[in-house]
């Protein structure tokens, strides 16, 4: 004792409270689900439910073990500690009541923990509804594609096309979702941590994962890859939006029209696509979260000359894009030039909220800058430099010289928010 108290030092106790103080108070923050809206233990699905129920099983069989093991330690800790003048405590041998307890009980614990665990894999694993919604994901270096097989519509020069998109996601709140996963190139992880457990997107082979959003409400939620793909895995994002059932069949409706941006004439709309174009488009906006708006800054040294975007002609963005280098990578549907298979599919951008993955806004500042020099933005990715006088961060080979001035680029960023 004397040696415990020339350890103490002024103000201990103090700083023990202190420091109990702020362990109970993170631990009670922790507890607050509002302020953590993606965090992997809000039961939105039947998925993070049935997971949530074997996680909590495991954290109180593993806390009940924890209490009964240190509680038999400071036990002996302190019945057997060393006395002035007290023998050696007796040694014991072969107590088989013991051995058989200490056999047994770890023995239950294991079975309590085996059965939920088994059945939850099993469901998680088990075939998906026959009803359910399908949607193709598909990995690539470094984006999402997602197609909905379901629903087809005549396509460019009298093709059958599937409603495709990138790096958005829309849902239908109480509909069962069956993801059928694949990836273009290297191996990537499909996860949407708000909603569900996260899958492994291989390439020469298909993994499956289902769920029902079902309490999720009509909103926004942050998805990644969470397997590491090369240079840009960390900005490989996307968006999951839950919306209602009525809102994701307008939103599937609109999805199945030609593109009709500002630069492209058109016919009189018949009655049918009036209403379409009169339901609901895309997610509102003003309405996304501030966890769901990037804030990724723009790369130093990326000028642009922001006066140009207020005389964007779309019109001449339509005949930038569809007659020159877009068309080696991009498809947009009702434009016969645009087929390109390689990048995102662009018929509907203007609608959509983030660009480079989820990686900026959708908006005229920074897609100007995204088209510009991309390189410069989001590290290793394919699409080319195409600023004039820019500098490609992957080649260095010197200043673009065949390329957009920043009024033709403004001349292109008219016309893909006009693809509404």
């Amino acid at each position: 004792m004397p040696f415990l108290t020339r350890l103490r030092r002024p103000g201990a106790r103090t700083a023990g409270v202190a420091a109990l103080t702020v362990a109970l108070a993170l631990l009670l923050a922790a507890c607050g689900q509002d302020k953590y809206p993606e965090s992997v233990f809000h039961p939105r699905t039947d998925f993070n439910r049935d997971v949530g129920f074997l996680f909590k099983i495991l954290i109180y069989a593993g806390t009940a073990v924890f209490v009964f093991v240190e509680g038999i330690l400071v036990v002996a800790l302190i019945r057997f500690r060393h006395r002035p003048g007290q023998p050696e405590p007796k040694h014991v041998h072969g107590n088989t009541k013991l051995e058989i307890t200490w056999t047994v009980i770890p023995l239950l614990i294991l079975m309590v923990i085996a059965i939920p665990t088994i059945r939850t894999i099993f469901k998680t694993q088990a075939t998906a509804r026959s009803d359910a919604l399908q949607v193709e994901v598909i990995g690539h270096q470094w984006w999402w594609e997602f197609r909905y097989p379901q629903y087809t519509m005549a396509g460019t020069n009298g093709r059958i096309d599937t409603v495709v998109t990138a790096n958005e996601l829309y849902l239908p709140i109480g509909r069962t979702v069956n993801f059928t996963l694949r990836s273009k190139d290297v191996i990537h992880s499909f996860w949407v941590p708000a909603l569900a457990g996260k899958r492994d997107v291989v390439s020469n082979h298909t993994n499956y994962l289902w769920y029902t959003p079902d309490s999720s409400g009509e909103n926004v939620w942050n998805g990644a890859c969470v397997e590491y793909c090369g240079t840009s895995h960390a900005n490989m994002r996307f968006k999951a939006f839950t919306v209602s059932e009525a809102e994701f069949s307008s939103w599937i409706a609109h999805q199945e029209t030609m593109a009709q941006g500002a630069g492209v004439p058109s016919a009189p709309a018949s009655a049918a696509t009036q209403v379409v174009q009169a339901g609901f488009i895309a997610f509102p906006r003003e309405k996304l979260p501030a966890y769901s708006v990037p804030q990724t800054p723009l790369p130093a040294g990326l000028s642009y000359d922001d006066n140009a975007l207020a005389a964007g002609n779309a019109v001449r963005g339509d005949s930038l894009v569809t007659h020159g280098m877009c068309i080696a990578c991009h498809s947009i549907r009702g434009e016969p030039m645009m087929v390109g298979n390689i990048g995102p599919n662009l018929t509907h951008i203007g609608s959509r909220t983030t660009i480079g993955a989820g990686l900026y806004p959708n908006d005229p500042r920074h897609l100007a800058r995204w088209v510009k020099n991309a390189s410069a933005m989001k590290p290793g990715i394919a699409m080319p430099t195409f600023g004039l006088g820019e500098y490609d961060p992957v080649t260095i080979k010197g200043p673009v010289k065949i390329g957009f001035t920043d009024q033709q680029i403004a001349d292109i960023v008219a016309y893909l928010q006009s693809l509404k």
